[in-house]
């Protein structure tokens, strides 16, 4: 779970790892400052987040299910890139020039280098926690953007990296959960026989006489299964529980069947299947 200040907590864990992690020969200190902020001519490694965007990969996520609550749903987090641009500063040498700002800066690649993945002691407690790690690569440059970048401010252009971090995510506020739809709406115990004796239905009588009349299917262990007869593909009995070895049909009226040999399908509980003929006579 990632607050909205997660962005700030990011850029602290990368400060942090920064400040562990160059050698101690390297004699720097770490900002977060605008280009155009801080003391020019101390020695030092700054970073600057020029740039915040919505990750495209993890921009159309479902809903989730809530931590610790199966029942609870969250809405997708808001997944962020974020954009920094590291820069070194050192007093200018007479003689060698901005090599000892060159120096800090390579450091300060090494160790960004050796960790694409921030570990977690340098995450401050909120982001411990989070569903995704930070994960930290170098981009190309891009001289319009880099140029860009330092025409915003005053101070004049320095040698800078730019580094893609992701991905950082925000989740929303718990006024938008829900709960989750209930799927089973009811719980039942499968019956179970045993022995297994399968239904059979053997005969059906009568074989023929006028629409409207009732007709008698009978055959070996049908009691408690439940019946499904159609006539002719249209459906008139489903799932009727059937009370011992025999149940009964009420045929369609005369404004359904006219005078012909129709089918009469029936099943038992999809256990078994069978097709009887039956022809309608007139009255």
């Amino acid at each position: 779970m990632s607050a909205a200040t997660a962005i700030g907590m990011v850029s602290e864990s990368l400060k942090t790892l920064l400040v562990e992690r160059l050698a101690p020969t390297t004699k720097a200190t770490v900002t977060v400052l605008a280009p155009n902020e801080g003391n020019a001519s101390a020695r030092r490694v700054n970073l600057f987040l020029y740039k915040v965007q919505e990750n495209p990969t993890l921009k159309n996520l479902d809903w989730q299910v809530k931590r610790g609550q199966p029942d609870q749903l969250v809405p997708p987090p808001l997944s962020l890139n974020l954009f920094y641009l590291m820069t070194a500063y050192c007093p200018n040498d007479e003689n060698t020039g901005q090599v000892e700002a060159h120096y800090i800066l390579g450091d300060a690649m090494r160790v960004f280098y050796e960790n694409p993945i921030v570990p977690p002691i340098y995450l401050p407690t909120g982001l411990r926690d989070a569903r995704e790690q930070i994960h930290i690569m170098q981009n190309s440059v891009d001289m319009n953007e880099l140029s860009q970048i330092w025409s915003t401010f005053s101070q004049p252009f320095r040698l800078s990296v730019l580094y893609e971090v992701s991905v950082v995510q925000l989740d929303m506020l718990p006024e938008r959960e829900r709960k989750m739809a209930k799927r089973v709406e009811k719980i039942g115990v499968p019956q179970v026989r045993a022995p297994f004796h399968p239904p059979v239905v053997e005969a059906m009588t009568p074989a023929k006489g006028p629409a409207g009349g009732v007709v008698t299917f009978s055959g070996r262990n049908l009691d408690g299964w439940k019946a499904d007869v159609n006539v002719s593909g249209r459906s008139v009995i489903e799932e009727q529980p059937i009370a011992g070895d025999s149940f009964e049909l009420t045929l369609p009226g005369a404004d359904r069947l006219s005078p012909g040999f129709y089918e009469v399908r029936v099943d038992v509980s999809h256990l078994f299947q069978r097709l009887f003929f039956f022809e309608v006579t007139l009255p």
